[in-house]
């Protein structure tokens, strides 16, 4: 695997109960307050769930599917975009420790995505997935 193929991966630790976190990462109502507003969400495999985000002037509709559910421990769904080829999957893995939470999301297949689309650029899921994660998450489940 090169580089450029490699999957991107943050990991994040919680002052917080893993509990808490994954009511976070798959309660709807919770989501919506770090994450996307979606319409609909349910932790079941095979459950699928849209929402639209980028920039203002270039908002992108994800399609998104449930893959494997783990209660407590693993989501992991598709993640593709209406139009444009590709197909991606992201992964949130909780790891108890004590009352801290280790969290690990990994977000593979960014290269299936047309590299001719600067919004696709891996670095732009890098920047997305640190400021959700290490920043809107954190403060979410520290502080609510």
């Amino acid at each position: 695997m090169t580089l450029k193929n490699a999957p991107f991966v943050i990991e994040r630790i919680f002052n917080a109960p893993s509990t808490k976190v994954w009511k976070a990462i798959t309660d709807k109502n919770e989501m919506k307050q770090w994450y996307f507003d979606l319409e609909e969400f349910k932790p079941e495999v095979g459950f699928e769930f849209q929402f639209s985000g980028g920039p203002p002037e270039r908002m992108y509709l994800h399609l998104c599917k449930i893959t494997e559910i783990i209660v407590g421990k693993k989501l992991t769904y598709s993640w593709r975009y209406d139009g444009y080829e590709g197909d991606s999957l992201v992964t949130f893995e909780l790891f108890a420790e004590g009352n801290k939470t280790r969290l690990t999301l990994i977000h593979e297949g960014l290269e299936s995505f047309p590299v001719s689309n600067p919004d696709f650029a891996k670095e732009n899921f890098a920047r997305g997935w640190t400021q959700i994660v290490g920043t809107s998450l954190k403060g979410f489940v520290e502080i609510f």
